[in-house]
């Protein structure tokens, strides 16, 4: 089984003084950083992706705005794959699955910003295509919601679409869990 590690979205805008803030997107992205670097000493798939958005009236990962950068925790290395997108999903639009089938991709391991949106988008774009999914749950962050006039805070929020996902979309590991497996595996 080959594995490729998506990392979504984990730009500017999303942390501290950026437009679009989450909770804990600095930790998550460290913990999506030794991720990187354990992709990368086993010289696996690397996927970026990035949102730009383009929709009228969007106020975040505005074209031409240092808040759209991929930020430097996971900064990509020169001939690491960056898929741009303008929707939650990363295959909608996108060359993502032509590049996953070229690559001969069929395990994901998925990481990144937002959990309720783009994260989840995307898991369930590639279970439909057939693609293994873990999800890394403390390399995910998202924000608090309001529904119905009932403010639901962000770890609500995470844990309620990382149990949906991993009811039947994805298996859910922390980065120490999936760490563990890995180097079980030989390289």
């Amino acid at each position: 089984m080959k594995t490729a590690l998506l990392l979504i979205d984990i730009q500017n805008d999303y942390f501290p003084g950026g437009r679009m803030e989450l909770d804990e997107s600095p930790k998550a992205s460290l913990r999506a950083k030794e991720l990187l670097r354990l992709f990368r000493d086993r010289n696996l798939p690397i996927f970026h992706i990035q949102h730009i958005s383009n929709r009228k009236g969007a106020s975040f990962f505005l074209p031409d705005t240092t808040g759209v950068e991929i930020h430097a925790n996971v900064s990509p290395l020169p001939g690491e794959t960056i898929v741009r997108k303008n929707f939650p999903n990363s295959f909608r639009n996108t060359d993502l699955l032509t590049q996953l089938k070229d690559a001969e991709v069929d395990q994901l391991v998925i990481c990144g910003m937002m959990t309720h949106m783009c994260v989840d988008a995307t898991v369930r774009a590639a279970f439909d295509h057939g693609y293994d999914c873990v999800v890394i749950q403390d390399a995910c962050a998202t924000k608090g919601l309001t529904f119905n006039g009932v403010e639901i805070p962000s770890e609500k929020v995470h844990g309620a679409f990382l149990a949906a996902l991993g009811a039947v979309y994805a298996r859910i590991y922390s980065s120490d869990e999936f760490a563990a497996q890995m180097k079980e595996k030989p390289s």
